[in-house]
């Protein structure tokens, strides 16, 4: 089962705060309404484990905030705490026979297929989740800093001295969380 997600908070090239989102969401709602947010520096949030930036809507009172954009698990019927989330899949005729021939239907088929391919090469998948939401978050925060191209590169060649070598002189921020989000995406972290 995997964590429940974290999310980091930047004002610029500041980091905020990073936490699980109703943590981060109050941190932000409580800058925004004390006047401490700087209006010249964009407000961007990241979900750690993607590296997409999240958009939420601070407006209201902070429960309306945190209702609405994170909202506590539900209980009763249903699977909330798996984290069941419902899907389009596009697959041909014979792939739909295919996973309904087996038990429990396509769903678990699919579950069972992922989770196999998953076990198959832990160590490619540690580094793969790892190398995704860095290159993306990189794209966003370090896209115009010196040597960003080539610390992706050095990124998806599973180069850890070179990528470290050249973020090394990036704002101090961006380089940690450049550094916290990419361990495990290099064989020498393993």
């Amino acid at each position: 089962m995997t964590p429940d997600p974290t999310y980091t908070a930047f004002q610029g090239q500041q980091r905020l705060i990073t936490g699980p989102l109703r943590d981060v969401l109050t941190h932000l709602k409580t800058l925004v309404d004390s006047g401490q947010r700087n209006p010249n520096h964009l407000l961007l949030i990241f979900n750690d484990q993607t590296g997409r930036v999240a958009d939420f809507n601070l407006n209201g009172t902070l429960q309306q905030v945190l209702d609405r954009e994170a909202p506590l698990p539900r209980t009763g019927p249903g699977r909330p705490k798996l984290g069941v989330v419902s899907r389009e899949v596009s697959l041909l005729p014979r792939h739909w026979e295919w996973l309904e021939s087996h038990p429990n239907g396509a769903s678990a088929a699919l579950r069972r297929l992922i989770d196999e391919a998953r076990k198959a090469d832990p160590a490619g998948e540690r580094r793969r989740q790892a190398t995704l939401p860095t290159d993306r978050f990189l794209t966003v925060m370090g896209g115009d800093l010196p040597g960003a191209e080539d610390a992706s590169r050095a990124l998806y060649q599973g180069d850890g001295p070179t990528f470290r070598r050249l973020v090394q002189g990036w704002p101090d921020d961006i380089r940690q969380h450049a550094l916290h989000l990419s361990a495990g995406a290099f064989e020498d972290d393993a």
